[in-house]
């Protein structure tokens, strides 16, 4: 009789969610984060909730939060993720396993970097999002940065006539913040804080942080590429109205406000729908809930061909690697090595 693995079973497939019934992201802070039966709880001063594991997407883990190790268990055999970030996810630290269950979505964003006309269709398709009503189709990469730098040179101006603050060009420095005008110290907070939100979606996703679009060459470069679709609507608009006020620390009230835009996690789902569609995920692909755990099937890159099953001991069917290796005979005579090397290399 087999002996009894010890610990929590898991979570039975059949009480798992699809993806897109999911919530995507659950916030908490100031709390203990641990397991009752197949559900998470988070008990702080006011008690003690539960969260099923099974509804989950990701769990965003904020200051003050003590998670046990069942907790953890959970939220992995649930096909969820946890991600610890700063406050209401305004910063990104580190995370857990992805949400994804298979590579698809990571193959997908690599595949399409990787070649130079999808690439520029995907960056078109981000400039897009920026310019609604408009055709980009047909412009190249320089025409874009264009009308990119034409439209966030248009807003500053918007802005800066909208709250009185004084505008003359974006100018900052990473190493003296302190050095920098009001309102580009509260621009320079406002993005970061978006980079750590949009950072802890991408890496929830199991997507590539570095493999960038319209960006390139940083290890953050796809992050750049997704925080920049949203400038407009939160960095700038709250930079002009913090450096509008008079406030004794600019880059604390600054995270706070995005902090506060966030709160009501509309901003979250729309960059996971965002960074599907510029990515062209299909609906029929399950990256997580159960219709996804066959994908914890490894499989084995079969060139042209595709991939095969792994698992498998292909050297005892035929066609496999054993009609491959036939030819060798390791009683063979072998030559020395020193034959193999032309005299000049020796």
């Amino acid at each position: 009789m087999a002996k009894e693995i010890p610990g929590a079973k898991p979570v039975p497939l059949g009480q798992l969610v699809r993806a897109q019934d999911r919530l995507s992201f659950v916030y908490l802070e100031h709390c203990v984060v641990h397991r009752d039966a197949n559900a998470i709880t988070a008990r702080d001063t006011s008690g003690t909730r539960h969260i099923p594991a099974a509804m989950l997407g990701a769990v965003l883990l904020g200051p003050g939060t003590t998670v046990s190790q069942q907790a953890m268990v959970l939220i992995a055999e649930s096909g969820s993720t946890a991600v610890w970030v700063g406050e209401h996810g305004v910063r990104y630290y580190a995370h857990g396993r992805s949400l994804a269950r298979s590579a698809t979505l990571l193959q997908t964003q690599a595949a399409l970097v990787s070649n130079q006309r999808t690439r520029l269709r995907v960056a078109r398709e981000m400039y897009a999002m920026r310019f609604p009503g408009e055709d980009t189709r047909s412009l190249t990469m320089q025409q874009l940065r264009g009308r990119e730098g034409a439209r966030v040179r248009r807003l500053y101006r918007e802005h800066s006539e909208r709250t009185g603050v004084e505008w003359t060009r974006r100018d900052y420095d990473t190493t003296d913040f302190a050095g920098g005008t009001p309102v580009n110290q509260a621009l320079s907070a406002a993005n970061t804080s978006l980079y750590g939100v949009v950072h802890a979606v991408i890496v929830a996703l199991g997507l590539a942080p570095g493999l960038g679009f319209v960006h390139t060459g940083h290890a953050l470069s796809f992050v750049f590429d997704i925080a920049d679709l949203y400038k407009a609507d939160v960095s700038i608009p709250i930079a002009f109205d913090i450096a509008a006020r008079e406030v004794a620390d600019i880059g604390a009230e600054t995270r706070r406000a995005v902090r506060d835009h966030m709160k009501s996690g509309h901003f979250l789902d729309t960059c996971v729908r965002d960074v599907k569609a510029l990515l062209e995920e299909t609906e029929d692909i399950a990256e997580y809930g159960p219709d996804a755990f066959d994908s914890d099937l490894v499989m084995l890159w079969d060139g042209a061909d595709g991939a095969v099953s792994a698992g498998i001991a292909y050297s005892d069917e035929p066609g496999g690697y054993d009609d491959f290796d036939d030819s060798f005979d390791d009683s063979a005579d072998l030559p020395d090595v020193d034959d193999l090397v032309p005299e000049d290399r020796r």
